[in-house]
C-alpha cells in the first residue's frame, strides 16, 4: 500500500524533509502545503542581501528549489494553502477551502511568526516586521523613501536589518531592552566587540529602553517613545522575539508548550504526528536535557533528515549540536552549542584585532563557542565540542597553541 507523507510547511524543515524522503528511496506520496504564494525560499538573505538587491533576479536567487525540483521529485507542493483544523482520529488535515486531505504520517513544519507589540500606535503605517519574503518585499520599498529608521530589538535580525539600513545611508537607532545586544545568544566580550562595530558606522544603540508607544501624525508612524524619550522615524521595525505557529497542534489536542512539544525522535503526542523546526520544543542533550526552543536553519535541516530516516523504517533520535550564524556589515558571528547555565568564559585571539573567539564552560566543561571572524576556528570548534573534549581553559587562551592540536 502506498504511503502518504503530509508536510505543513514548507520552510527549510519542510522542504529538507522532502528531499531526504526522495534521497532515501521513499517511494509513497509526498503532499507539502504552504500557506505562502511563493515557491519556498532562504530565510537569511531577507534581512541583509535582498533588501540592497532590486534586480529582476533577486527573488530567483532566494529558491530553496527550483519549481521542477518539485515535479521531478514528485512532490505535491501546493502553495497558499491554509490548513483550519487537525483530526489526529481520522488522520485527516482540513483546508481553509474545506477540502480534506488525508495522511499515514503528519510533519508540522510550522515554523515560527515574528512578535508584535500591542502598544499605544502599534497599528500605524509604517511599523513593520520581518519574517516573510512579502514582508521583505514591503520592507525593501519602504526603506527606498525612509530617512530615519528605528529597530526595536537588539537581536540577530534587528541588527541585521540594522547593518544592511545603515549601509543605505539611513540614520538607524537600536532600542534594545536588556543591557547590551544579543545578550541570550553571545558573551558579554562579543557584544561589545559588535556595538563597538556598529557605533562606528554611525548606528546609535540605546539600551534598557523598553518601548511603550508609537506616536503618528495623520496615520503614520512618526517617533518611538521610551521612559527616556522619544526617538523619531519615519519607519519602525519591530525585531522583539518570535511565537512558534503552535495554534494548528493546540486545537487538535497535541500537547504544548511555547511550541509543539516533541521526543528525541521529534514524535508529538498523537500517533503518526511529528514536529520539526521552529514550532518545536525538546530536550536539547547540549542543554543539559532543558527542554527548549531553537530558530536555526541547521536545527530544521537536521531534524527534516531525522525524520525521513523514522518514516523509512529506522530507528534513531536527535542528537544534532546546534549551531548559529549571523552576518551584521563586515562582522561574521558564528556560535555553536548553547551557553546555558557557563560558569565562565575564556577568550583567544584579540578583540582589538576584530578576530576572536569566546569560549564557554561551565566548571571544566566547554560548552559552547562564539566565534567572531574566525570561521575556521568555528569549525574545529563544533569538532570539540561533537567529540565531547573540553580543553583546559589555559591551553584555549594560548593563542600559540594550534586548536587543530586539542583535538588528538
Amino acid at each position: 500500500m502506498t504511503r502518504h507523507v503530509v508536510i505543513v510547511g514548507a520552510g527549510h524543515g519542510g522542504v529538507s524533509l522532502c528531499a531526504a524522503l526522495r534521497a532515501l528511496d521513499f517511494a509513497g506520496t509526498i503532499t507539502l502545503l504552504s500557506d505562502e504564494a511563493d515557491l519556498p525560499y532562504h530565510r537569511p538573505p531577507l534581512s541583509k542581501a535582498f533588501l540592497t538587491n532590486d534586480t529582476p533576479d533577486a527573488e530567483s536567487k532566494l529558491l530553496l528549489e527550483s519549481r521542477s525540483f518539485y515535479d521531478e521529485k514528485r512532490i505535491d507542493l501546493r502553495l497558499s494553502t491554509r490548513v483550519s483544523a487537525l483530526d489526529t482520529q481520522a488522520r485527516t488535515l482540513q483546508l481553509a477551502d474545506g477540502s480534506l486531505v488525508p495522511y499515514d504520517e503528519l510533519v508540522l513544519a510550522t515554523g515560527a511568526r515574528a512578535r508584535n507589540l500591542t502598544l499605544p500606535g502599534s497599528t500605524l503605517e509604517g511599523i513593520l516586521l520581518l519574517r516573510t519574503l512579502e514582508h521583505a518585499r514591503i520592507l525593501r520599498q519602504r526603506l527606498s523613501s525612509s530617512e530615519s529608521i528605528v529597530i526595536v530589538g537588539g537581536g540577530f535580525i534587528g541588527l541585521e536589518i540594522a547593518a544592511t539600513a545603515r549601509k543605505l545611508g539611513k540614520q538607524v537607532t537600536v532600542l534594545e531592552t536588556a543591557s547590551r545586544i544579543m545578550e541570550r545568544s553571545v558573551s558579554p566580550e562579543v557584544s561589545a566587540y559588535v556595538t563597538g562595530k556598529h557605533r562606528e558606522k554611525g548606528i546609535t544603540l540605546q539600551f534598557n529602553s523598553t518601548v511603550n508607544a508609537f506616536l503618528g501624525d495623520n496615520g503614520k508612524v512618526v517617533a518611538v517613545r521610551t521612559e527616556a524619550g522619544e526617538w523619531p522615524a519615519d519607519l519602525v521595525i519591530v525585531g522583539a522575539g518570535s511565537l512558534p505557529n503552535s495554534e494548528l497542534a493546540e486545537a487538535a489536542g497535541i500537547a504544548c508548550s511555547n511550541g509543539i512539544l516533541v521526543d528525541v525522535r521529534m514524535r508529538t503526542s498523537a500517533q503518526h504526528v511529528f514536529a520539526i523546526g521552529d514550532c518545536v520544543t525538546f530536550e536539547n542533550r547540549y542543554a543539559d536535557n532543558a527542554r527548549l526552543r531553537l530558530e536555526s536553519i541547521q536545527n530544521a535541516n537536521d531534524q527534516a533528515r531525522l525524520v525521513a530516516r523514522l518514516i523509512i523504517g529506522e530507528d534513531t533520535g536527535y542528537e544534532a549540536l546546534p549551531w548559529f550564524w549571523s552576518d551584521q556589515g563586515e562582522v561574521k558571528l558564528q556560535m555553536v552549542g548553547l551557553s546555558i547555565g557557563r560558569t565562565h568564559c575564556v577568550t583567544r585571539g584579540d578583540p582589538e584585532q576584530g578576530r576572536f573567539s569566546v569560549f564557554h564552560y561551565r566548571d571544566s566543561t566547554l560548552i559552547a563557542v562564539d566565534s567572531v571572524n574566525q570561521p575556521l576556528e568555528h569549525i574545529l570548534s563544533r569538532k570539540l565540542l561533537a567529540a565531547g573534549i573540553s580543553p583546559d581553559p589555559t591551553l584555549i587562551a594560548d593563542a600559540g597553541i594550534a586548536l587543530k592540536s586539542l583535538l588528538d
